[in-house]
């Protein structure tokens, strides 16, 4: 039987997803993290994950909810796919890290 496979797709500058991509197996499901630097990238590696059979896909916030909701349009809703978001009240600490020298 074929395991089933979830992935956690993270964008970012500087990403090479030929590089920085790994995967956990266990007896259960397989677990895929992938990278990409850009939205073109990510349109690639969900339509790789949709031939490979994924049946859910999560987001990290760089997404943002349109970009998600591009995702699942391209996917004409086959896979699910979900997005990281975080509280309100944790804005400034994101955006202090995230805007911080070393993201330069």
């Amino acid at each position: 039987m074929k395991k089933p496979i979830y992935a956690f797709l993270i964008m970012g500058k500087g990403y090479q997803p030929e590089i920085h991509h790994t995967q956990f197996e266990t007896d259960r499901m397989i677990t895929k993290i992938i990278t990409v630097s850009d939205f073109s990238q990510a349109r690639h590696a969900l339509s790789e994950l949709e031939k490979e059979g994924a049946g859910a896909v999560e987001l990290c916030g760089a997404f943002g909810p349109e970009g998600a909701k591009q995702l699942i349009q391209k996917t004409g809703g086959r896979i699910a796919i979900g997005y990281v978001t975080h509280f309100p009240e944790q804005d400034s600490l994101f955006d202090a890290f995230f805007h911080a020298p070393h993201f330069d």
